[in-house]
């Protein structure tokens, strides 16, 4: 009697089990059946933009579904993060950001509107860039010493361009100077191009700009690179070295572009993605022409990018705190 209704329990729980189970893969199979939005949280034109834009277009062939690419611009990219975390974790709305909004943002904005830390469910940082300390080619920094050197014969007598306040050029410098123990003024802009500008005319010293903006100066000859943020040479600046092979630890950043879901995405949708956006950043059709615009390939997993995450966030809050640095 016991083993007959053992066996009754049990027929029933698989058949309860079943139907759930067929679900989640039915849904899976199905998606993406609805266009789907990658959210850029920044206006159109910038890195983030160019790289949601690029793999929309060849994850909508892989897939054969609508990809389509939104912008939310507003204050440091918390906007559009705020709204991406408050759509149906259904893969219907993916954001796509720089790492201000992840582990930058959070630190120097108020009530952001979400928490980095719980609120998505992490897909995969699909590229990286270093960035560059560079110069004017007039400059009399000639190293990475020289700069040190000057800096602490000369407190806060050195400038630094940044695309603004918080951005990744602006901490980069905080960063440095905490490590090397000196202080330089830093001199915001409204962007990476405007304070490239003014550092080829010769208003500013220095900056710690992505590669991306500064590339073309320094190949032409009109900005001089004197090191390199990331933990090995660039492939498109090889012979610039990194800061460690100078003797710096402690300076090695990477600006990076990721996507992201709002928490409670089904992981079999993720990884479905995951490996879609993968493909695409790899495509014979596509990769060259991010690594000649700066760009290294990622493509970590889910779980990789929930431990760098952590480990970014934990990091530039300290620098953030250290530094007293705020958005004004």
């Amino acid at each position: 009697m016991m083993r007959r209704l053992f066996s009754t329990l049990l027929a029933f729980s698989v058949a309860m089990v079943a139907p759930a189970v067929a679900t989640a893969a039915d849904t899976a199979a199905a998606w993406p059946n609805k266009p789907v939005t990658f959210l850029v949280p920044f206006p159109p034109g910038g890195s983030t933009d160019l790289i949601a834009r690029t793999v929309a277009q060849k994850v909508g062939d892989k897939l054969g579904g609508t990809f389509l690419t939104e912008n939310k611009p507003g204050a440091g990219g918390t906007v559009g993060a705020a709204y991406a975390k408050r759509a149906a974790p259904d893969g219907d709305t993916i954001l796509v950001s720089s790492l201000g909004p992840f582990v930058i943002s959070p630190h120097l904005v108020s009530n952001p509107g979400y928490d980095a830390r719980k609120d998505f469910d992490f897909i995969t940082v699909a590229v990286q860039a270093p960035n560059v300390l560079v110069v004017n080619a007039n400059s009399p920094f000639k190293s990475l010493k020289d700069v040190i050197e000057y800096l602490k014969a000369n407190p806060g007598k050195m400038t630094f361009a940044s695309a603004g306040n918080g951005t990744s050029d602006h901490l980069t410098a905080a960063l440095f100077w905490q490590e090397t123990q000196t202080e330089g003024t830093h001199v915001p802009y409204r962007g990476g191009a405007p304070a490239i500008v003014d550092l080829l005319g010769g208003q500013v010293d220095a900056s710690f700009s992505n590669i991306n903006t500064c590339l073309t100066h320094v190949q032409s000859g009109k900005l001089r690179a004197l090191a390199v943020t990331s933990a090995k040479r660039s492939p498109l600046l090889p012979d610039v070295p990194t800061m460690e092979e100078q003797g710096l630890k402690g300076v090695t950043v990477t600006s990076w572009q990721a996507f992201a879901a709002p928490k409670g995405l089904p992981v079999t949708i993720r990884d479905k993605l995951r490996n879609a956006i993968v493909e695409s950043l790899n495509d014979p059709s596509i990769k060259p022409k991010l690594l000649e615009l700066g760009f290294e390939i990622v493509g970590n997993t889910p779980a990789e990018f929930e431990k760098f995450q952590a480990e970014e966030y934990d990091r530039w809050k300290r620098v953030i705190e250290v530094g007293h640095i705020t958005t004004n």
